[in-house]
């Protein structure tokens, strides 16, 4: 069986060949467990044109190594006559609370002057969303037609639909769930610790250009095994050993190359900011929601398996929301949802089309 090559060049896919990020200065920020944050800045990118009604904005939540630049890791879905299509829709791609592509995290400099590095306070799903709704009230946007993302940017989604309910007409929600499983928090916890037991972690206080890049790579190699299936794997690589270097077989030269090119576009703590942001969500009902939603999910997904977003669809029914869930057959893991326009792109399009759904 072919496999798409994109499925194996994750950071060239979601390395940035520009930069049009604009900048919104939020101010003060409260967040969930008590303390705040000074002088918040959402980084962001937009395409296509804000209809006079106001009526057509999209906005993107990205997973957990993403940025704003949704065009680009999701360039399959998002552009003009594509299933996202900016030649109709206002489509706006942030930057999460706590990254580090712009928006305040923890590489960002403190009130002091120096990085936040551990200082950085602990923030959660709600308050990504809290700094999201501030920037759609900054571009005037009162109502999304739709909110849309995968993996963390599934849960950023549905924080959305249930913390500002009357923002959203639409959501759709992809590869992602409600609540992390033990084993989703276990891969999380192995990341963290990686980056967190290399030497130069100094418990968070470390130069943003001396940090620990070696926990950081076998993090990204873990996420890497978690994100594809066996069969892509084995496909991929099977047991071939490099050229010209018996003793070492495909698969390992490849999990080594991606993990030290992510160590050039990522930083540690928000890796660690981020993660445990979502190991602690959880949405608990859909009661308050007002939105339909679109649920899709992949068979051979086992980081966010299939049962997950089947539970977020009955989470709707219970809740009296129109929704549909579409589980796609393919075989090539979680990462199908960043790649795969045939199945999702037909799910979409008709989504963003046509009015209410059945319940």
């Amino acid at each position: 069986m072919a496999i798409d090559p994109a499925f194996f060049q994750e950071n060239e896919r979601l390395t940035p060949q520009g930069d049009e990020r604009r900048f919104c200065e939020l101010g003060s920020l409260s967040l969930e467990h008590g303390e705040s944050l000074d002088n918040v800045v959402v980084a962001f990118e937009t395409w296509g044109e804000l209809s006079p009604a106001r009526d057509n904005a999209i906005l993107i939540c990205h997973a957990l190594s993403g940025d704003s630049h949704a065009i680009g890791w999701w360039e399959r879905m998002i552009g003009a006559g594509k299933p996202i299509d900016t030649e109709e829709l206002f489509v706006i791609g942030t930057n999460a609370l706590g990254g580090c592509r712009g928006t305040t995290g923890p590489s960002s400099l403190a009130p002091d002057g120096k990085p936040y590095g551990s200082r950085f306070p602990t923030v959660t799903v709600r308050d990504m969303i809290d700094a999201q709704v501030r920037l759609l009230d900054h571009l005037g946007i009162e109502r999304l037609l739709c909110v849309a993302g995968g993996s963390m940017g599934g849960m950023q989604a549905l924080e959305l639909t249930v913390r500002a309910p009357a923002r959203v007409a639409k959501a759709w929600i992809t590869a992602s769930c409600a609540a992390h499983s033990a084993m989703q928090i276990g891969f999380n916890e192995t990341a963290r610790q990686a980056v967190k037991r290399d030497p130069k972690w100094r418990n968070g206080d470390y130069p943003l250009d001396d940090g620990p890049v070696m926990g950081m790579a076998v993090a990204r190699m873990v996420g890497h095994l978690s994100y594809l299936s066996e069969l892509s794997f084995e496909t991929k690589f099977g047991r071939r050993r490099q050229e010209g270097r018996e003793q070492v077989f495909q698969v390992e030269s490849y999990l080594n190359y991606q993990g030290d090119k992510f160590t050039k576009r990522f930083d540690g703590n928000s890796l660690i900011v981020l993660s445990d942001a979502i190991d602690r969500y959880e949405c608990p009902s859909m009661d308050r929601a007002q939105c339909e939603y679109l649920f899709t999910s992949f068979t051979s997904d086992w980081l966010y398996p299939s049962h997950q977003s089947r539970t977020l669809a009955k989470m709707a029914a219970e809740a009296h929301r129109p929704h549909r869930h579409i589980d796609i057959d393919l075989p090539f893991g979680h990462d199908s949802f960043l790649l795969d326009a045939e199945h999702q792109g037909a799910a979409v399009r008709e989504f963003l089309s046509e009015g209410k759904l059945n319940a």
